[in-house]
Order: C-alpha cells, then structure tokens, then sequence
C-alpha cells in the first residue's frame, strides 16, 4: 500500500518571510532617499542663479557639486543596497564587470564613463525616489492595519469615562478591526510585489547589462567546453597507455611465445605447426593493427616529445616525400597541439589516398597568440570541404572549430591543395 506524504509545514515561516521582506522595504527607504537632498540642492541653486544672470563659471561650480557628489556616494549606495539584500532575504545582487586597474587620470575617466555607473545614477536617482514612495505607501498600509486591527486595545488604553459616555465606539471599532485584519491580509501579498519590483529594477539597473550577461555566459561556455576536450584528451591518452601497457604487451609476449614454440618444437605434425604458423602471423597483425590504433588514439611520441618528432614520425611512414617544418618557441596546450597532430596526420593520410600527389609541405608556426598549420601537396586537387564520403575534411573542420579555430581549404582542379589551420594558444 502507497502511502501519501504530506509536506512539512514549518511553524511561523511565513509571517518570518513576510517579516524579512517588510524589513528589506524598510531599509531600503533611507537608501531610496539618500540622493535627492543633493537634487533638490542642484535644482535650488539652478532656480536661484540662473535669473539673477551668475557667472558661467560660477554657475557651473555650483550645477557641477551636487552632481559630483552624487557620482561619489553613488558606490556607497549601490554597496549598501547589496548588502540590504544578503542581509535580509539572503539575495546576492549580481555585480557588473569592474573597470580595469589604475590610478591615473585615464583609468579615473573610464570609471566615470561605465555604463554599469550610470545606470546605478539612474537607479539612485530616479528610481530610489519613486521606489521610496511605494515603500511610503506600503509602511503605511502596515502601520494602519496593524492599528485598525488593535483598535480595542487603544480604546481600552482610553479614560473610563470616555467608554461610558460614548458607547456607539463598540460598532465603529468592530468595522475599524475589519478593515485592519483586510489589510493585514493585503499587507504581505503588497510588500511582496514590491520587493518583486524593487528586486528587479536592482538587478537591471545595478547588475550587469545585457551584453555582460551574455558575455560572462559566452565565457563561462567557453570555459566549460574547455575542460570537456580537455578531459576528453586526458581520457584518450589514459586509454593509450592501458592499451600500450596491458594489451599490447600480451599480444607481444604472445607472438614471441608462439615464434619460440615454432622454432623449438620440430617433431610437430604438418598439421600443427601451419596452426602455429597462422597463430604468429595474426599475432603481429594484431599487433601492427594495435600501434595504428594507438598511434591514431594519441601517440606517446606527441606527450613525450612534442609536435616536431610527432609530425615528423607520421612524414616518415608515408610513400611520399613530406617536408615538415616546425617552429614553435614553447609547446601549445595538449588540448591544441592534439588537434593540430590529428589535423595534419589526416590530412597527409587524405593526400596519399586521394591526392595522387609527388610531394607534400607541412609547415607549423606560431604567431603570437595563434597556432598556424599548413598542409600542402602538388596533387589533382578538387578537395571538397562538403564532401560527405570523400575526404573526410568536415570532420578536421569540426575539430578545429571546437576550440575557436578556423580551417579552410584551397584546392582547385589540378591542384595544388592549401589546407590552412589557425588555433588559438596562450601568448
């Protein structure tokens, strides 16, 4: 038999709700509130001096202060609304992106000049004026229903003389004590639009803009994908060595065991050592099978001794001439340098099989902060990049846009064939 749960209600945890958000309206009023002394100073000064004809400079002295101060309390404010958050509804507002560093006049012009600080003017200005007027207007919803809701007790706290004389107050406090406990039922459904509200306009006008947002997620999914291909090439290199360490070792020990018992054992039938014979041949197929797949899975050479001995060990195994020059001042990241190992093993591997080429150029250079990777034979050419069966040049594309870099492909009919790489590396 099923039996139903119920959910747990937890004493007094709305009326705590309530109680902490009509804090938060309270604290925030002072905060909504703070900047419009210096407004009204601003608009006092423009509305006494500008009839009585003030020198410009003065003018603008007096116009420029309650600005300037504005500009400096308004960090300090836009602290404190953060802080009026985490500390009543445990809400952490999301910041913008900081100016960079610096301490000269340049760095001091550009702080002033953010977006981030003038939509924060704007919300100290504008909208903390007009929110504090909803805050007014809900504190008062408050304060008159909890006092139309205790009516009686203010009555009783009233001479006995008063009771006595006057006892129509029975009638007009019962509907009094009505209309405060409606209230007290509107009053948490109110503050909690209005901290909606003022939530909000928080996080639009103090948090980061749009174009933030969406470049912390770029960055942030940049960063991620990151770590997913660099886990995968860890995975790959880990398969690697198991399979290097473990199964191609037995399959050695295995062809050595089996060419000893065909040269040991002579008194063995026909029959037995064609067996052993077939055995042994498999065996070192398996084996060469095995390096092809190694080799194509990461290949130690690649961790232990980088791009050029790499490169130049898959030159060596080709029936073509391949020139391969590699300058690179330090190693790349095992993530790019992977690519551009596999980029290049590919697409000698397509020359060989498709090109009909004599002769082929690998050249690899690192360009400030990018990895340049060139492949080019004297074949027929007419590579096809959206060739689905062919040559297998969508999938090096796809690999290389899998960190930010680009591959194209120039191979017109009768050749030659220019495939160009460019990954982005550290500088």
């Amino acid at each position: 038999m099923q039996l139903t749960t119920w959910p747990q209600l937890v004493p007094g945890r709305p009326f705590r709700r309530t109680g902490h958000r009509t804090a938060l309206v309270a604290a925030g009023l002072p905060l909504h509130l703070a900047v419009v002394p210096l407004w009204l100073w601003l608009a006092g000064t423009m509305a006494a001096l500008v009839p009585a004809a003030t020198r410009l400079p003065v003018l603008l002295t007096l116009v420029a202060l309650p600005v300037l101060l504005t500009l400096v309390v308004t960090p300090l404010l836009t602290a404190g609304q953060r802080r009026r958050y985490r500390a009543l509804v445990g809400k952490d507002l999301p910041r913008p992106a900081a100016p960079g560093p610096g301490r000269n006049w340049k760095s001091a012009v550009r702080r002033l000049t953010t977006r981030a600080l003038w939509r924060q003017v704007c919300y100290h200005a504008v909208a903390g004026p007009l929110l504090a007027v909803l805050d007014l207007a809900v504190l008062a919803v408050w304060a008159v229903a909890l006092v139309a809701a205790s009516i009686y007790v203010w009555i009783w706290a009233l001479p006995p003389q008063w009771r006595v004389t006057d006892l129509g107050y029975t009638t007009q406090a019962a509907y009094i004590t009505a209309g405060g406990l409606a209230l007290l039922f509107l009053g948490p459904r109110l503050t909690g639009a209005l901290v909606r509200l003022e939530t909000r306009a928080a996080e639009v006008l103090l948090g980061p803009s749009r174009t933030e947002k969406l470049a912390r997620r770029v960055a942030d999914l940049a960063e991620s994908r990151a770590g997913v291909l660099d886990a995968a090439d860890a995975e790959r290199r880990r398969i690697e060595r198991d399979l290097h360490d473990g199964a191609q070792q037995r399959l050695v020990s295995l062809a050595v065991n089996l060419g000893l018992a065909r040269s040991t054992l002579g008194d063995l039938p026909e029959d037995a050592r064609k067996v052993i014979d077939e055995a042994h041949r498999e065996a070192k197929e398996a084996i060469a099978e095995l390096n092809d797949l190694v080799r194509g899975l990461h290949p130690a050479v690649l961790e232990d001794r980088g791009l050029d001995a790499a490169l130049s060990g898959v030159a060596a195994r080709l029936p073509i001439p391949v020139r391969v020059a590699v300058d690179l001042p330090q190693r790349p990241s095992p993530t790019v340098e992977a690519i551009a190992y596999f980029v290049v093993s590919e697409a000698l591997t397509n020359v060989v099989k498709h090109a009909r080429a004599t002769r082929a150029d690998v050249t690899v250079n690192r360009i400030g902060g990018t990895l340049l990777v060139v492949v080019a034979d004297d074949g027929a050419g007419g590579a096809d990049l959206a060739a689905a069966g062919g040559t297998g040049l969508a999938g090096l594309a796809r690999r290389v846009a899998s960190v930010d870099g680009t591959f194209s492909c120039r191979s017109p009919t009768g050749g030659p064939t220019v495939i160009t790489v460019e990954l982005p590396c550290a500088p």
